[in-house]
């Protein structure tokens, strides 16, 4: 998963890009999977820093890659990093998601930052933190985290997830519900869900049989992790089952296949989050299913659904927040999905902000200090959004008691040749986040509209005065001037009446009766409002013209 971190720190995490790779002196690898570790092998820039169960996995599937670029940092362990712009401290976590999963805490000038990679946020995870940093319930930690970086890939599903050892439990049931299944088929083959294989294999006294032709990587990765649940005999009752798309495919042809030789019906289990959270494609009662998180549910597929998850629920990811209270969340997931979390909405939702001269420096903002908590601050610059997936909340009141001195509140505005910052970043209305447009419908619709109107009208006005100045010995440039003035005009008028009830869908922009009463007051219908398209080719052609 491609992330650029702000270009303030001297640390990439789970992020091998070009820029990453010349802009960044340390290199930390959260876990195993391929999404973080993507692009890793055009790396020979020392020192990445993991678990050494994860560096082990990683060397397995990238062979390519030296060993020797790599630093080991285990679950409790601080390291002090020598740079250049000031030694740091980092300390590795679990992070409750597969095996060598870490969080990491970094911990220097420019601040205490935490990133969780991928994890499922328990009670124990969060207790493992250093005791400044939790809080209690209903009582603010004694020092802020300045930012988590935070895996918020389900902050959208409402619904509570069993934990993980429920979900395990579930499984088990489900085999012992089914005793005349000759053959139960475990899509278990991606990496952290190794310990419902082992839980099933020590319950039942049987190993698991996997195809190591035609799914190599799960053997290595099994081979690590639980070698001893492992078998290559295809006669055991317990297969690894493919649970990569066209699993529904490959279901139905092993119930046909069992039916046709007259055999027992397969059982197929799918403990996995996804098709209670990501699959929408379902049926009314297939989504009445879903709601019963505490056993087992068949589908019109034949395959029974356990809600297993190495993710956050929404849920925990709210509690994790209460409890560390931090000034700043930065969603790793694409998709703004850290706006759907309450601490989000409650604490990140406001222009002023509280913050130390650290977390500024960080993301490049120019500070000034006031008594007047008014008082605006002009960023220079702020790091760019990356893929999508920078997502930076702002706290207005800082609901803890910063380590370090206490700065006035500043109110944070967009630069003027730049992309405004906005609470997730940059403004991302040219990003074409479709999950974003999702998002921006849940606030106010008026607010939506007046900031893209506001924005046209300022541009058009800028782009009308300097067109006076440069065209008032031009009188052949005259006429374009005055088409520019006119959709200025219409744009000003148009914004008027855009948060209007009454504005719907259409070219015309007004519903008929709306129109009739603009006739009988004999004021003139205002048009819609004009091409962005037509304004900027009006402007360009004005500028060629003088150029």
């Amino acid at each position: 998963m491609v992330m650029e971190m702000p270009k303030g720190l001297p640390f990439s995490v789970d992020t091998w890009s070009q820029s990453s790779k010349a802009t960044k002196r340390h290199h930390f690898l959260t876990h195993a999977h391929k999404d973080h570790s993507s692009n890793i092998t055009s790396y020979s820039s020392f020192p990445i820093y993991s678990t050494l169960l994860t560096r082990t996995l990683v060397l397995q599937h990238y062979p390519q890659l030296v060993d020797s670029l790599f630093v080991s940092i285990e679950v409790g362990q601080s390291l002090i990093v020598q740079d250049p712009d000031g030694s740091f401290t980092v300390t590795a976590f679990d992070a409750n998601h597969c095996p060598g999963a870490v969080m990491f805490l970094f911990e220097g000038k420019f601040g205490n930052i935490l990133h969780t990679g991928d994890c499922r946020l328990t009670p124990e995870c969060l207790y493992n933190l250093p005791g400044k940093y939790v809080g209690k319930q209903g009582k603010q930690p004694r020092c802020s985290l300045d930012c988590v970086f935070l895996d918020c890939t389900f902050g959208n599903f409402s619904h509570g997830m069993p934990s993980k050892h429920s979900s395990i439990q579930q499984v088990i049931n489900c085999i012992w519900k089914h005793p005349d299944a000759s053959t139960v088929y475990l899509t278990c083959d991606m990496l952290g869900q190794e310990e419902i294989l082992v839980n099933v294999s020590q319950t039942f006294g049987a190993n698991i049989y996997v195809e190591k032709a035609k799914d190599p990587e799960c053997f290595k990765n099994l081979a690590v992790t639980a070698p001893e649940i492992l078998c290559e005999d295809p006669s055991s009752r317990f297969h690894l089952f493919d649970g990569s798309p066209g699993l529904y495919e490959r279901a139905r042809m092993k119930l046909v296949e069992a039916k046709a030789a007259l055999q027992p019906e397969p059982l197929i289990v799918r403990p996995s989050a996804q098709w209670y959270a990501l699959e929408d494609d379902a049926s009314d009662m297939e989504n009445s299913k879903k709601k019963r998180m505490g056993e087992a549910v068949k589908d019109q597929f034949g395959v029974w659904h356990v809600c297993y998850s190495m993710h956050s629920s929404k849920e925990e990811l709210d509690w994790a927040l209460q409890l560390l209270a931090p000034s700043w969340v930065v969603s790793t997931t694409p998709g703004c999905r850290a706006m759907d979390l309450s601490y989000v909405k409650k604490h990140c939702f406001n222009s002023k902000v509280s913050l130390n001269n650290s977390i500024l420096k960080l993301l490049d903002m120019a500070v000034e200090t006031s008594d007047n908590i008014d008082t605006l601050v002009k960023p220079v610059s702020c790091y760019p959004v990356l893929d999508r997936t920078l997502q930076p909340c702002v706290q207005t009141k800082s609901p803890v008691k910063h380590c370090t001195e206490s700065k006035a509140p500043v109110e944070l505005s967009p630069p003027g040749k730049s992309l405004p910052v906005t609470l997730f970043g940059r403004a991302r209305l040219g990003l074409q986040d479709v999950a974003f447009s999702r998002g921006c419908n849940n606030l106010p619709t008026n607010i939506c509209s007046q900031t893209v109107s506001s924005d046209a009208g300022q541009e058009l006005s800028s782009s009308v005065s300097d067109a006076e100045t440069k065209w008032e010995k031009s009188p052949e440039k005259k006429e374009d001037l005055d088409e520019v003035k006119y959709m200025q005009s219409e744009v000003q008028e148009t914004r008027v009446h855009k948060s209007a009830s009454y504005l719907n869908v259409g070219s015309s922009g007004l519903s008929e009766s709306v129109r009739k009463l603009y006739r009988s007051m004999n004021v003139p219908v205002p048009q819609p409002l004009p091409s962005l398209v037509n304004l900027m080719n009006s402007y360009k052609r004005a500028k060629r013209g003088n150029d």
